[in-house]
């Protein structure tokens, strides 16, 4: 009996008119641990589920969410993170959060969204420049953040503004405030698991995957192209990594032929490293 297709079913939910973040968060727990069925994701549906039916019913506007959402999850369930799970691939893995109930703040604000949707709440995915949060009420409102790394905890506009000084030394937009659709979410989280990858020499088969679904998200920086070539060379692929190193000379052709011509030569110093 063969392996379920993971990334075929990926490709068709991230092109569906309203993707399914949960499912498409499990499909890449699936891709990440070669799964054989789909037990942890049926799993996984049921236990957000089943969360979901601990909430209180509609408890009262935004911040009576908020509370109640952190109450669950943050304060009964032990919903949270510390500075040690970035170092965890599973931490970037839904089935995985669950289970341990630790992650990193986007997967920790993916069960938020997940569960709160489930019961009814107006949540929303708020993608702070370094450190992903979740906001309550209707979106064009004024916002209720929530962040479910520290347990729930509602922000402050200070607060926000710290969290995004911190990461980036710039002051808090207004446009930082915007949802975050399911895909900017997902290809965010991918971005993670690329970039603990790439930190890791000895993990190119994460990088690998993990680029490769990012390829297969509708809307994707063409650079990508180009990360994959690259970790491809990397694991010894030079044919392939310089088929790939090709292709992405050819977008660039359009664009900035200095750079094609660049790529091109990384292409035949690839092929080189066959003899």
């Amino acid at each position: 009996m063969s392996s379920p297709d993971w990334r075929g079913q990926f490709a068709e939910e991230a092109r569906a008119e309203r993707p399914d973040l949960a499912l498409l968060c499990l499909l890449i727990g699936a891709e990440a641990e070669g799964a054989a069925d789909t037990s942890a994701l049926d799993a996984a549906q049921i236990e957000l589920d089943r969360l979901a039916g601990l909430l209180p019913y509609r408890p009262g506007g935004p911040r009576e969410w908020a509370a109640a959402v952190g109450e669950l999850l943050g304060e009964r369930c032990g919903f949270h993170g510390v500075p040690a799970d970035y170092q965890r691939l599973d931490s970037s893995l839904l089935h995985a959060v669950l289970r341990r109930r630790r992650g990193l703040p986007i997967l920790l604000s993916v069960v938020w969204l997940e569960v709160a949707r489930r019961a009814g709440a107006p949540v929303y995915g708020v993608a702070l420049p370094g450190h992903f949060t979740v906001g309550f009420g209707e979106p064009g409102d004024e916002p209720l953040l929530a962040d479910p790394f520290d347990g729930g905890r509602v922000l402050s506009t200070g607060d926000a503004s710290l969290l995004v000084a911190g990461a980036t030394g710039a002051p808090l937009d207004p446009s930082m405030l915007r949802p975050a659709s399911a895909l900017e979410i997902v290809l965010r989280i991918l971005n993670n698991i690329r970039a603990w990858a790439a930190a890791r020499p000895e993990q190119s088969a994460v990088a690998l995957w993990a680029v490769e679904l990012s390829l297969l998200l509708p809307s994707h920086p063409a650079r990508l192209r180009y990360e994959r070539a690259q970790v491809l060379v990397g694991r010894g692929e030079f044919v392939r990594g310089a088929v790939e190193l090709e292709a992405y000379a050819e977008v660039l052709d359009a664009v900035e032929r200095g750079a094609a011509e660049q790529v091109r030569g990384e292409a035949r110093a690839a092929r080189a490293r066959l003899n």
